[in-house]
């Protein structure tokens, strides 16, 4: 059986990193080249499963930030058997919403939840395939917040030069920092 070093080490050797995309300056990290091998997919999700079981208290519900986030909180709500929230972009979840306005290192948008999915108190847990400005994944943690949730985040890849970690305001679970 492998450390949880020695996974994450495996996963690391597998991401593939593109610089001046998707603008100049940008060095974007490619998630998708792990998901490419099954082998090495299993492997990060089994690092994600034990990261989130890990968590105290123990949490009631994951909430999955559009659209990587779909990727790996869906499999940790199967796994764990609790619920899993989509956080979308603006407009695409029917029924009753509540939105936020967030800014991303590039452009301005708008992310959004069901109304009643949450209820207060509820230990959530934020998982997203990485924090770099911290916009998208800050405007998630507000509306759980706004619904009283517990809120706690998971993501894959910190970008730590960019400092995202320093706007969000609950305690952040990172598996691989560059």
């Amino acid at each position: 059986m492998m450390s949880e070093n020695d996974q994450i080490n495996l996963i690391k050797e597998h991401l593939k990193s593109y610089k001046d995309f998707p603008k100049q300056g940008v060095v974007f990290q490619d998630i998708f080249s792990v998901l490419q091998n099954p082998k090495i997919a299993n492997v990060l999700y089994d690092v994600l499963l034990n990261k989130a079981k890990s968590i105290k208290p123990p949490v009631e519900c994951i909430a999955g930030v559009d659209s990587r986030g779909f990727l790996f909180g869906s499999v940790l709500a199967r796994e764990l058997e609790i619920p899993f929230i989509p956080i979308r972009k603006k407009g695409k979840l029917p029924g009753s919403t509540k939105s936020v306005h967030y800014k991303l290192e590039y452009k301005e948008d708008d992310l959004e939840m069901q109304e009643g999915v949450v209820r207060e108190g509820q230990k959530v847990l934020v998982v997203d395939d990485l924090l770099a400005t911290g916009g998208s994944l800050s405007a998630a943690c507000e509306l759980l917040s706004q619904a009283k949730a517990d809120v706690q985040c998971l993501v894959v890849i910190e970008l730590s030069e960019l400092q995202g970690r320093k706007i969000i305001n609950v305690p952040i679970h990172s598996l691989i920092v560059c």
